[in-house]
């Protein structure tokens, strides 16, 4: 049956079929196609808009238009066949771009850091991507975390920052002055909403830009009201905690 509803439009003049929209689409309704993002079936888009933040040319969008209705039944059993279709090597695909497959990680142990010839330290990172941006609501490695979101350049400017905060945390890292601001607020009120998180620990710069990633995750929190621990830690420019603060 036919509805009125809000749909994913896809531009294919602007899409280059990078392929950075299909791993935010959980229902899998997007495929890359003859060179190109395509919607596999209406009833299996249910409108929310997860993957347009992914999409580097500005291709996809939010419209409303007569479609079938969104059928999660449906979408089950198109995930279940698909998943019997891949091959046991997973390739990313055509003109994918690997750097937003989600992969969960496995930090290394001091024994295989001493095993590693010249490593100095192992890394903490459990999962992959890092990015806000490439990082869906029904990321598998959300669940039950303590989240960690941090400003890109607190990563060089705080020397610790694997040790003292990303160790045991899943990491959501971006910049608030040059990516999308109502993105990143939808983002977090799904992830909010939807996920069950343990705390939330927020790493910005002392740099005035940077506080607008404390007005977002605002936002998301009076939006969602969820309930766990929520801190915030501001980094000076020479790398030294200068505040921190619960709310």
């Amino acid at each position: 049956m036919k509805v009125l509803r809000k749909i994913i439009k896809i531009d294919e003049e602007l899409c280059n079929g990078c392929g950075q929209c299909v791993p935010d689409c959980a229902e899998g309704s997007l495929q890359i196609i003859d060179g190109k993002a395509r919607l596999v079936a209406d009833k299996l888009c249910d409108g929310l808009g997860a993957c347009l933040g992914s999409c580097p040319t500005g291709a996809l969008q939010v419209i409303e238009r007569e479609a079938d209705e969104f059928d999660e039944e449906a979408v089950e059993h198109f995930l279940a066949s698909q998943k019997k279709e891949q091959p046991k090597t997973p390739v990313q695909p055509s003109g994918g771009c690997p750097s937003a497959r989600l992969q969960t990680l496995q930090p290394m142990t001091p024994c295989q850091m001493a095993n590693v010839p010249g490593l100095q330290t192992g890394s903490a990172l459990a999962h992959w991507p890092v990015q806000i941006r490439l990082i869906p609501p029904t990321a598998p490695f959300l669940e039950n975390c303590d989240l960690l979101v941090a400003a890109d350049c607190t990563a060089v400017a705080y020397a610790g920052l694997q040790k003292d905060f990303l160790a045991g945390r899943v990491v959501m890292m971006g910049c608030p002055k040059f990516d999308d601001q109502q993105l990143y607020i939808d983002r977090f009120t799904e992830i909010f909403r939807t996920r069950t998180l343990k705390s939330l620990t927020i790493l910005i710069m002392e740099v005035p830009c940077c506080h607008s990633m404390l007005q977002i995750l605002k936002k998301a929190v009076d939006a969602a009201k969820p309930a766990f621990p929520i801190r915030h830690v501001v980094i000076s420019t020479r790398g030294e905690i200068k505040e921190e603060t619960a709310w």
